[in-house]
């Protein structure tokens, strides 16, 4: 958990620190179609980019990234994961498609899914069709 500092000696004002906590976001995003090769590509340079990257799945013209975010609460997280498609567009070459879906659970939801009979096993940094 990461720890911010407002107020302090310096201003006499007391101390608050806010935690923040990991959340699982799945984002979901499609467009025109493109070769799987290089949507397989970008993925791959995204992981390479977003190290927090678990797992992607795509077809031509959709893909699903899963990964962990620190944020605050899940509004934070929720804009975070809003911004990363379009921040790493250019350098990953990601093609233009828009976010069709976004879901963010807290890491205890998640832990609870993956336990549950049936849950859809993740391999961790992988990037494969679906």
């Amino acid at each position: 958990m990461r720890a911010e500092v407002d107020g302090g000696p310096e201003t006499g004002e007391p101390i608050r620190i806010e935690e923040t906590r990991m959340w699982h976001i799945t984002l979901t995003v499609a467009g025109r179609a493109v070769p799987p090769d290089d949507i397989r590509r970008a993925l791959e340079q995204l992981a390479h980019d977003h190290p927090f990257l678990l797992a992607g799945r795509f077809a031509a013209d959709h893909a699903e990234i899963r990964y962990w975010e620190e944020a605050r609460d899940l509004q934070d997280a929720a804009a975070l994961a809003l911004r990363l498609w379009g921040e790493h567009r250019r350098s990953a070459g990601l093609p233009p498609w828009e976010i069709i879906g976004l879901e963010v659970v807290d890491r205890g939801t998640w832990q609870q899914r993956a336990k549950s009979p049936g849950a859809m096993p993740i391999v961790p940094g992988g990037v494969q069709p679906f």
